[in-house]
């Protein structure tokens, strides 16, 4: 019989309003996903689809924060999804969840839907841009083919209903290639980056994006998530208490 590895771990996010199972190996959501939830503040009954949900993380806080907004879940992975249905049930928003096993890569994902807001962490590296990780889950998680972060980015803003929102995390270094992938697409960008440290170069940057916004683009002030003594800064401290939304509307 072959390994079924490690069972999966019981987490907590947002001080424990929300209960997480995920993969003891591989990617595990943690401060990524805690910003992303936070980059948006939905009005009461919002659709927000939370795009690449691994096992629910994002759509999840977004559910804790906002208990009048509806999530769905859009996974690839069976395993992830099975999870992320557990996830769902355990925090109690079963009723107002809808989980689509869909590769985002493949073509349309949600059709004909009146989304509000898409958030996104789409995978880090196109192919040959990092060393693949001998975790298997891992690779999957972190890596996609050439160009497929455009074509994840174009997925995103076909799901949206016209000045819906667009909200993803990526490396500081992708910056570039979002705003290209952008570009003709969504406007109103406004884009924070996020420093490990105050002295640090930002090692994530947090992208929003409307749907036929025309506003010019806004560079938000930084965020930094450690101070000197290694612990949290006040501010991310908050965030990730889940007392805070990092949007544009309120910095």
């Amino acid at each position: 019989m072959a390994d079924a590895g490690p069972a999966p771990t019981q987490d907590a996010l947002l001080g424990g309003r929300v209960r997480l199972l995920q993969r003891a190996r591989g990617h595990r959501a943690g401060t990524d996903a805690v910003l992303l939830a936070a980059s948006f503040d939905p009005r009461p009954g919002d659709i927000v689809v939370d795009l690449g949900a691994g096992t629910g993380a994002v759509g999840l806080m977004v559910a804790a924060l906002a208990p009048e907004a509806r999530v769905v879940f859009v996974e690839r992975d069976d395993e992830l999804a099975a999870l992320c249905r557990l996830n769902v049930v355990a925090n109690g928003c079963a009723d107002r969840a809808l989980i689509v096993r869909a590769n985002v890569l493949a073509g349309p994902v949600v059709e004909h839907a009146r989304v509000d807001c898409v958030l996104t962490n789409p995978p880090f590296f196109e192919a040959m841009e990092a060393p693949r990780s001998p975790e298997p889950t891992r690779a999957e998680a972190h890596v996609m083919p050439r160009g497929g972060l455009a074509v994840w980015i174009g997925a995103a803003i076909r799901m949206l209903r016209p000045r819906g929102r667009l909200g993803l995390i990526q490396r500081a270094d992708k910056l570039a290639a979002c705003l290209d992938a952008l570009a003709g697409k969504a406007g109103s960008i406004e884009f924070r980056a996020i420093h490990p440290r105050a002295e640090a170069e930002a090692t994530r940057v947090i992208v929003t994006a409307v749907k036929g916004g025309r506003a010019p683009l806004r560079v938000l002030a930084p965020l930094v998530l450690h101070g000197p003594d290694g612990r949290f800064t006040p501010q991310a401290e908050a965030i990730h208490r889940g007392e805070r939304v990092i949007s544009g509307e309120r910095p």
